[in-house]
């Protein structure tokens, strides 16, 4: 740890071992908080959101009462990420591809859709407050569909459009984004399940089953065979899948240097994705590189949730209490719009079933925030629900690949239409 004085306030700058160990003390308060809340629990809300957003909400503190500035050092982000889309890839199976197929293209096309709405809803709500219209786009698809990264790529242009300091008004509003789509996407997913009765908690399922008649213990018994006759996941397949994963992460990026020198832009996890489902698949086929379902997930899971801590500890809460009050409305706006949205379209169009409803909430996740976010709402969902093998492959594929493509041409049309 690195102490110094900032603008007159002490600052201390935590090292990568410190920023781990924090990250590992608030999400095992976050999982504390979630056993003990009813509230929280009940909303689904994911144990790595809470943790990160306490000590987001600490270091808030510690600065406005001129006690101490927090630095983290984040450089595990990026490469958590990867592994984390790796592990998706590596999930890509072609029976899952075909169960999907027209699922994946059709949740591209609402999302997309929804890209668009975000960018009237925000120019409709900018000329109703009297802002300019540049700016409802900023706080629309730029930021929500898009996220951070999308954002500052067309900083310039905003600029050229007259919103000074656009650099800064696109890491607010992304905040915000990123901060709202932890807290209100597994709420509606929740409601949508029990309102239409689409799963039970696994407590109550559990509770169901202990019921006693002879064919709900026939089948448990045949169950507990099955899983005593599976291997137990070992150190080794662990290792072996990781090692694997590591391997696949740097062809990836090989992969994606190719396609930069290509002038094709995408995000550096996605050559990395695209390596994994063919590693995958080739796996399936011939069995050369052995690849232990269950170790790929919990290494996934792992991943995901450390790097979902780091993104949300190092959320600079003070940059939303700056917000000017015209984005502040806009933003909320776009929160409204979006859970409709996510509840009329994505969850009714997707076939208002349990699937549906864990897509609606991945939906809310990328849709204002990151695709993390939506993985991190799917995974608090399924862990309290059951799995939901569709909307893992399609959302997490959409929301880190697909829309970035349109949403693209979206705000390119929207700039032009602006000029």
């Amino acid at each position: 740890m690195e102490f110094s004085i900032i603008e007159g306030l002490r600052a201390v700058k935590l090292d990568l071992v410190s920023t781990l160990a924090f990250a590992a003390l608030f999400l095992f308060l976050g999982y504390a908080l979630l056993k003990l809340t009813g509230f929280l629990r009940r909303a689904n809300i994911p144990a790595a959101v809470i943790g990160g957003l306490l000590f987001a909400s600490v270091a808030l503190l510690l600065r406005n009462g001129n006690v101490l500035a927090v630095t983290l050092d984040t450089s595990l982000r990026t490469p958590l990420q990867t592994i984390f889309f790796t592990t998706i890839g590596l999930s890509a199976t072609f029976a899952l591809l075909r169960a999907g197929g027209w699922r994946m293209g059709f949740f591209w096309l609402l999302a997309s859709l929804a890209a668009v709405v975000q960018n009237v809803t925000g120019v409709l709500v900018a000329s109703a407050v009297g802002a300019p219209l540049a700016l409802g786009v900023i706080c629309g698809a730029l930021t929500l569909s898009g996220g951070p990264a999308t954002g500052l790529a067309f900083k310039d242009s905003f600029e050229a459009l007259g919103i000074a300091g656009a650099g800064e008004a696109i890491i607010a509003s992304a905040t915000f984004g990123i901060l709202a789509a932890s807290l209100v996407g597994n709420p509606l997913a929740t409601f949508l399940i029990r309102r239409f009765h689409l799963a039970a908690p696994r407590s109550e399922t559990a509770k169901d089953e202990s019921k006693p008649h002879q064919a709900a213990e026939d089948e448990s018994d045949k169950n507990k065979a099955e899983q005593t006759s599976a291997p137990a996941l070992t150190a080794r397949a662990l290792l072996h899948n990781l090692l694997l994963i590591l391997a696949v992460m740097g062809a990836g990026a090989i992969l994606s240097s190719q396609l930069t020198n290509l002038r094709v832009t995408l995000p550096g996890y996605i050559g990395a994705m695209v390596v994994a489902a063919v590693v995958r698949n080739v796996d399936d086929a011939r069995g050369w590189f052995k690849i232990d379902a269950r170790a790929v997930e919990v290494i996934g899971v792992i991943a995901l949730s450390v790097f979902l801590m780091i993104a949300l500890m190092d959320l600079k809460l003070w940059q939303l209490a700056g917000l000017a009050v015209p984005m502040l409305v806009i933003l909320l706006v776009q929160v409204v719009v979006m859970l409709l949205y996510a509840t009329f379209v994505t969850f009714i169009l997707m076939g208002r079933n349990y699937e549906a409803a864990v897509t609606a909430s991945g939906h809310v996740g990328f849709g204002l925030g990151i695709t993390p976010n939506a993985v991190a709402n799917m995974e608090a969902l399924a862990e309290r629900f059951r799995p939901a093998p569709r909307s893992f492959l399609v959302v997490p594929v959409v929301g880190a690949f697909f829309i970035d493509f349109s949403n693209a041409l979206v705000i390119t049309f929207f700039i032009n239409l602006l000029s």
